[in-house]
């Protein structure tokens, strides 16, 4: 079946308010009836607020827009996100007074209002879905696309996925890449050659495990699959593999099969806005500057399509090479251009498979441009008069 993604290009034909990227967002709004879906709704505006001094996150001037629409339909919005990072959102320029409603820690300011799910995956048995969530008749999730070091790409799976659940349960999702073995002491007793396994990794990688001397650590975050610590670890005694990458992944995906879950079907709409993407997602409390071209806004009902579509259209465009820090490096030009930041076994399609085999959503969809640049007409720049200045 093929889904509905609506798209708004970043490129404008005139200097015009109306082409710009938030007047789309009001396209895409009207698009997907969100007005006319949400009258006596309590609507949860989940968005990922960043933290410390980042500035890449989604501006106000977009969540105010969905917040008006929400009113307008007669909902009651609220925006939300983890407690570590709401504290300290109007630093970033989310206060009630300028988005326009008030805005809540997901899980309350201790994370001690969750509801438990049960669902065995490795080493995951209970799911803690943050109460705020769970509690809302209706989910907008509004993501900021960003590369990101444990699967390169976090988009609307991911705002849901780990800002959906308490701390607890999303460290559990972050360790189950640690599920499958990948280091085998007994090949490698001497503590010469493991050394030289540690030595061999420039991004700090492989660490001696905290708890056992004869074991090794691999932080898979700071992984790229470059290869060179295989070149001087015994046979056996290191593997490096897609399973443990993937891992992660589908557990992002069952995680927002979860929270989608505790809302009755069309209940959820989801956005992505796709500009200023910077190597790693909001979490990290900076902004680093861009390493793809900005590629537009997003909407669908569809999580998969949606996520699918984001993806299809940054493969498009290159990495911006130049952009990219010097503690990162670029050893493959094979998959999505995030691969080839953050290594090739951290494949941004696989949340998506996962998602679709989990019955969240179908990879197949048609992609409708709201205000296709091809048809407008160019225009000379208007007149500002100087009482306006």
């Amino acid at each position: 079946m093929t889904s509905l993604v609506y798209y708004g290009s970043p490129r404008q034909a005139r200097l015009v308010a109306a082409e710009t990227l938030p007047a789309k967002l009001d396209l895409i709004l009207d698009r997907l009836h969100l007005r006319e879906r949400v009258k006596d709704e309590v609507v949860a505006l989940k968005v990922h607020t960043g933290c410390n001094i980042s500035y890449s996150v989604i501006h106000p001037v977009f969540i105010r827009k969905v917040v008006q629409a929400i009113k307008d339909g007669g909902g009651k919005p609220f925006l939300v996100d983890l407690d570590w990072v709401v504290n300290g959102a109007e630093s970033r320029g989310y206060t009630p007074e300028v988005i326009g409603c008030p805005i809540y820690p997901a899980a309350g300011p201790n994370e001690r209002h969750f509801y438990a799910h049960e669902r065995q995956f490795k080493n995951l048995d209970t799911w803690k879905v943050c109460g705020m969530i769970e509690e809302a008749s209706f989910l907008v999730n509004f993501a900021h696309a960003k590369g990101h070091p444990s699967c390169s790409y976090g988009g609307a799976f991911k705002n849901l996925a780990l800002g959906c659940m308490v701390g607890e349960t999303r460290s559990k999702m972050h360790d189950v890449s640690h599920f499958d073995r990948y280091w085998f002491a007994e090949r490698c007793p001497d503590a010469e050659a493991r050394q030289k396994i540690i030595a061999a990794c420039p991004h700090g990688a492989i660490i001696q495990d905290k708890y056992k001397p004869d074991e090794l650590h691999l932080h898979m975050e700071n992984c790229n699959q470059c290869g060179r610590c295989l070149e001087v670890a015994p046979k056996g005694s290191l593997k490096i593999d897609p399973v443990n990458w993937d891992s992660f992944q589908q557990a992002m995906a069952i995680s927002t099969q979860i929270s989608l879950s505790t809302f009755a079907p069309g209940k959820a709409t989801h956005l992505v806005l796709a500009t200023h993407m910077t190597p790693v997602c909001d979490c990290f409390g900076f902004t680093s500057m861009p390493i793809l071209p900005d590629a537009g806004i997003f909407g669908s009902d569809d999580i998969v399509a949606l996520d699918q579509a984001v993806l299809d259209v940054t493969a498009k465009t290159p990495l911006i090479e130049e952009n990219v820090p010097m503690s990162m490096e670029v050893h493959t030009r094979k998959g999505h251009p995030l691969q080839w930041l953050h290594g090739p076994y951290k494949d941004p399609y696989k949340v998506v498979e996962y998602g679709a085999q989990l019955g969240l959503g179908s990879q197949e969809y048609e992609l409708l441009d709201v205000l296709p640049v091809e048809n407008l007409r160019p225009a000379p720049m208007g007149y500002i008069s100087a009482q306006g200045n």
